[in-house]
């Protein structure tokens, strides 16, 4: 696909990201660290990275192990909230190039590695250093584009940390309104399809025809979409934590406040709610659709990498829809690994035909929307 795209390269659409000209990168330390490591914490992400266009793949994979280091500091609740903050901050700036990663490698090695339960988070933590090394070694737009991309993911977490209350003081925090919300979406996530969008027009140059500023929109929409999911699936885990991601005045129009989340016994009283957000949420999809679809037929690998979090986001949302108990922590919406493999392969199936990857992205929303409209 790289090569085919790069003879048909439009300088309309292509002129805001210059193309990459860099071979892979020779850093010895380069295949563990984009291989097995980012394979052991990236969970299904990792499927999605996989497929991806070979040009594609050392950038966004480097960005997701930055992203998902400097998440793994973030989430150590056995340190404060205030420690958290100032070794996110410090991640920030070694990704900007303002200070020692070799200081901060040491300080996570002290502080934070030794609180690591999984080997896997302890090993991505003890790889801070090395994986500097490989974005020093990435060509200067790259590296530009992974440092924008992690300094917005951590502006992300830096807002949860000031945000929300610490998680041992049972305390509950909760967004005010709408539009923080969607601030909120964006810093998570809506900059993944940003960035994603980015690297597209890049790497290969020529396969998305649709003006670069349209994409882009589609992409933060994108991302956005699949944060949602989140928020929506994991509600019930983040308000045992102190954190309501639902906002107050979306919950003030229903009659309810945020603690009325906390008892699993309201879940139907709460469905008004959840329903509203999830209609949101399917406007997201739309976009997402529209996005997946603009990418040409040929492009399978790309068109995949975007259709599985699409399908398997809408098989998410499906059973949060149907689920009566969806406040309850034990009763998680989760969509199984069965269920995965054979989206995986219909999909692969499937990818070559608009009009059959339309229909099935649209029916997956239509069955959700009759859900609500019960």
């Amino acid at each position: 696909m790289a090569s085919g795209g790069g003879g048909a390269r439009n300088d309309g659409y292509n002129a805001p990201y210059p193309r990459a000209t860099t071979a892979p990168m020779p850093n010895p330390n380069r295949a563990y660290l984009l291989g097995p490591l980012l394979k052991g914490v990236s969970r299904s992400f990792y499927l999605t990275l996989r497929i991806l266009p070979a040009g594609m793949r050392d950038p966004v994979g480097l960005a997701y192990l930055l992203a998902r280091a400097a998440d793994t500091i973030a989430d150590t609740t056995l340190i404060s909230p205030t420690e958290r903050l100032d070794l996110l901050l410090s991640l920030r700036r070694c990704v900007n190039g303002s200070d020692d990663p070799a200081r901060l490698a040491d300080r996570l090695a002290q502080e934070v590695a030794g609180h690591q339960t999984q080997a896997k988070e302890r090993a991505l933590l003890e790889s801070i250093r090395p994986a500097f090394d490989v974005l020093a070694q990435l060509d200067g737009a790259d590296r530009d584009a992974v440092r924008g991309i992690v300094a917005t993911l951590t502006e992300g977490m830096e807002f949860d940390l000031r945000t929300f209350p610490d998680e041992r003081s049972g305390e509950l925090g909760a967004l005010p309104d709408l539009s923080d919300l969607d601030r909120y979406t964006y810093l998570v996530a809506g900059c993944v399809g940003e960035f994603w969008t980015a690297m597209t027009y890049r790497h290969q140059p020529g396969v998305l025809r649709e003006d670069a500023a349209i994409m882009q929109r589609r992409g933060i929409r994108f991302g956005k979409a699949l944060q949602m999911v989140n928020v929506l699936r994991d509600c019930a885990n983040d308000l045992r934590i102190g954190r309501c991601y639902l906002p107050t005045d979306v919950l003030g129009r229903h009659g309810a406040q945020p603690r009325d989340l906390l008892l699993p016994a309201n879940s139907q009283r709460m469905r008004p709610v959840l329903f509203e957000l999830l209609r949101l949420a399917l406007d997201h999809f739309r976009e997402a659709m529209a996005y997946t679809l603009a990418i040409p037929r040929t492009a399978v690998r790309l068109r995949l990498a975007c259709l599985w979090p699409i399908l398997i986001g809408l098989e998410t949302l499906w059973l949060l829809v149907q689920n009566d108990a969806w406040l309850d922590p034990a009763q998680v919406s989760k969509i199984d690994r069965k269920a995965v493999y054979r989206i995986l392969g219909r999909s692969t199936l499937r990818v070559m035909s608009d009009r059959t990857l339309r229909r099935w992205m649209e029916s997956e929303i239509e069955r959700i929307e009759r859900a609500l409209s019960a």
